[in-house]
């Protein structure tokens, strides 16, 4: 075991607050000991004793959007249950002005919005006032148990929120929000709720848009705040960063070493996203990151204390996901595919698993399907022929991002079997 000290505060001339150095355990891969409780806010400082023994904290994506909608009440309840230290969400501004939650620049892909609004699809979520986006329905798509799911208010996620479960508030939008930094802050300071939480060290606020990050710490200089970036930059922007930064937040899939030891020698902390399966998480644990952000948080406290992450897994496993093959990735008999395979000692019913990924795309597998002791099964987007080792759902567009992509492989009742990344 090894620890680290890092300062998670910045200067910021007669503005700036005390520094705080936390120590972070590096856990290696073969054991991932439980937690006593969940873990701070910040973890406690070094003291002369010795360094802390905090573990990185976790992050429920969305709420918990591998397992029900994102960005509603309920993705935020599965979240602070099964919990994580904190759960992450994103806000924007409605027409009217209306802080709301929610991710995509459209209403298209997690709403009924052609039945309410037709032709309206593709319009900016922003352009419609907080009476339009209350009568859209955002949770159907994920399964019909969510029927009635609506885009909450920023302050609904303070109400969900307590002193165990804090909120990562990424701001979105920021073209077509204008004045929303302002806004937030002004909540954060002001509403009940949210100074209760604030109080008690459980708020976040993090960004892409470095401007924007440079005004809400001018803002609220008491929030934590975390700098999003697709990759680690050099030296130079981290130290620039770091005037105005706690925190960078990165791609797992980007992370090296070299990138790791960037982020900490500039006093600042590091968190990753969106890392679902085990086999990711674990890769950026034993990296030494700080936080770890993913859409399936209960399967992240499990593996973190120790645990089987998939307690209802019955034998079958996602053993690849084939994103990128030769040809188009919907070829009649080819293109993309998952593929399952059975790890148990027999013969496994297969017919009706359903294969999810990040963006709530679904694959299946009809009926008469056994996959034997060893067997793997190809689960095909596309067209073709059916086969005793291959189901193709017919689709007419690829849906597994070719840049890398985490999908989730779920029984016919409903019950979480396993979650791959690439």
């Amino acid at each position: 075991m090894a620890f680290r000290l890092i300062s998670l505060t910045r200067p910021r001339g007669p503005l700036a607050v005390p520094v705080l150095l936390i120590a972070v355990l590096v856990i290696p891969t073969a054991a991932i000991p439980a937690a006593a409780a969940p873990a701070p806010a910040v973890a406690p400082a070094a003291t002369a004793a010795g360094p802390s023994s905090a573990e990185p904290l976790l992050i429920g994506h969305r709420g918990a959007a591998g397992v029900a909608p994102e960005n509603t009440l309920a993705a935020f309840r599965a979240g602070r249950v099964a919990g994580v230290d904190f759960i992450e969400t994103d806000v924007q501004l409605s027409a009217d002005g209306v802080p709301f939650l929610f991710h995509d620049n459209t209403p298209a892909r997690t709403t009924n919005i052609e039945e309410v609004f037709p032709g309206r699809a593709k319009d900016p979520i922003t352009s419609f006032t907080w009476k339009e986006l209350r009568r859209l329905e955002a949770g159907a798509s994920f399964g019909r148990r969510f029927t009635g799911a609506r885009i909450p208010h920023l302050d609904d996620i303070a109400r969900i929120a307590n002193h165990r479960t804090g909120v990562y508030l990424e701001i979105k939008s920021l073209k077509n929000s204008p004045g929303i930094e302002k806004l937030v802050a002004k909540k954060l300071h002001e509403h009940p709720a949210w100074k209760r939480l604030v109080a008690a060290g459980k708020v976040h606020v993090l960004g892409f848009d470095a401007s924007s990050n440079r005004r809400v710490a001018a803002l609220a200089p008491d929030i934590p705040l975390q700098q999003l970036a697709g990759t680690v930059p050099e030296e130079q922007t981290l130290a620039d960063w770091s005037t105005f930064a706690d925190s960078v937040g990165t791609n797992y899939r980007n992370l090296t070493a070299e990138g790791v030891g960037r982020v900490h020698a500039a006093g600042l902390g590091l968190g990753v996203y969106t890392a679902n399966s085990p086999e990711a998480i674990t890769t950026a644990v034993d990296l030494g990151v700080d936080m770890v952000t993913g859409d399936f948080p209960q399967q992240s406290v499990r593996l973190q204390a120790g645990r089987n992450p998939f307690p209802r897994a019955r034998g079958l496993e996602i053993a690849d996901s084939v994103n990128n093959p030769p040809g188009n990735d919907v070829e009649i008999g080819a293109g993309e595919y998952v593929v399952v395979r059975n790890v148990s000692a027999h013969a496994i019913d297969a017919a009706g698993l359903v294969v999810r990924d990040a963006a709530n795309n679904t694959l299946t597998v009809g009926a008469r399907y056994q996959v034997p002791p060893g067997g793997e099964l190809r689960v095909h987007t596309g067209p073709g022929n059916n086969t005793a080792t291959a189901y193709f759902n017919g689709g007419s567009a690829s849906i597994l991002n070719n840049g890398g992509d985490s999908v989730a492989l779920w029984d016919k009742r409903g019950r979480l079997q396993d979650v791959f990344a690439n």
